[in-house]
């Protein structure tokens, strides 16, 4: 650890909010461009602009919830959001570099700290799936209305078939800020790729920022679907079991390719056309 590197002492009388907040004249005036690596960097770009797209596609709670990303060559140091920033703000440089137990290790050009929540969940992930590098967690309508049926995600839609098998379940235990929530978070997803954390929102994670954004989004989508259903009050048609395993057997990145990855380019393009502001 270099001195850049050295954890910033906590400024929180209370302990479970902003993390890390500074006055604003002790944000370091170096740019975080000329901080990092390269790798680093593109990593901060592409973080940036899943941000921004889960703003655009309409999946955020005003400055709430998190995404992160796990640096390839530092493996015990995330990126993440700064807590009292709205995802339409987010950039490359205003991201903090955390470690698993919340300390930023590399502020980014901000003085908000980080959400006590966000670490607590994420950390978490991040420390015991080494096969993970990005998590997102959102409070969609949807999505936590889903998350209040007993149900579950229901087969549907080809955008819930996708699923199956692949999705695991975690009780409300209230707002995430005890520690000890974390092995049952960890236990409850195992080793699947969605977590449906019950009466509270929707969790995905995956081996890369466009892939993990892709599952976010079609997940998010097959839980729109479930709900308009749901209200239409119709009898509901399920998938058979075979369409069900066929269909979750073909979206495996494995199998034909890592949904997301192609997807990607189109979706920063259009973010370039309307603001390409997260690219700072």
């Amino acid at each position: 650890m270099n001195a850049l590197q050295t954890p910033v002492t906590l400024v929180d009388p209370s302990g479970l909010s902003a993390r890390g907040m500074v006055a604003p004249g002790d944000v370091q005036a170096t740019p975080v461009r000329q901080r990092v690596s390269e790798a680093e960097w593109k990593l901060r770009v592409d973080l940036a602009a899943c941000y921004r797209l889960m703003d655009m596609f309409g999946m955020t709670d005003m400055i709430y919830n998190h995404i992160s990303a796990r640096l390839a060559d530092e493996p015990e140091h995330l990126l993440i959001n700064a807590y009292g920033l709205h995802y339409s703000e987010i950039t490359a440089s205003n991201l903090h570099k955390i470690n698993h137990d919340g300390e930023i290790v590399e502020r980014g050009d901000t003085h908000y700290g980080i959400n006590h929540a966000g670490f607590v969940i994420h950390g978490a992930i991040h420390a015991s799936r080494r096969d993970v590098q990005c998590v997102i967690h959102t409070h969609t309508r949807a999505g936590i209305a889903v998350s209040a049926m007993e149900e579950g995600l229901l087969p549907l839609s080809l955008h819930a078939i996708r699923f199956t098998g692949n999705v695991g379940y975690h009780d409300c235990e209230g707002t995430v800020v005890d520690l000890s929530e974390r092995e049952r978070i960890v236990r409850d997803l195992g080793a699947k790729d969605l977590l449906v954390l019950r009466n509270h929102g929707l969790l995905t994670c995956g081996a890369s920022i466009p892939e993990t954004f892709n599952t976010m989004y079609m997940l998010e989508q097959a839980c729109r679907v479930q709900v308009d259903v749901m209200a239409a009050g119709a009898q509901v048609r399920l998938a058979s079991q075979d369409a069900q395993a066929a269909t979750a057997h073909l979206f495996k990145p494995s199998v034909r390719r890592p949904y997301g990855v192609m997807e990607w380019e189109a979706l920063t393009r259009l973010l370039d056309r309307q603001d390409p502001s997260y690219r700072s």
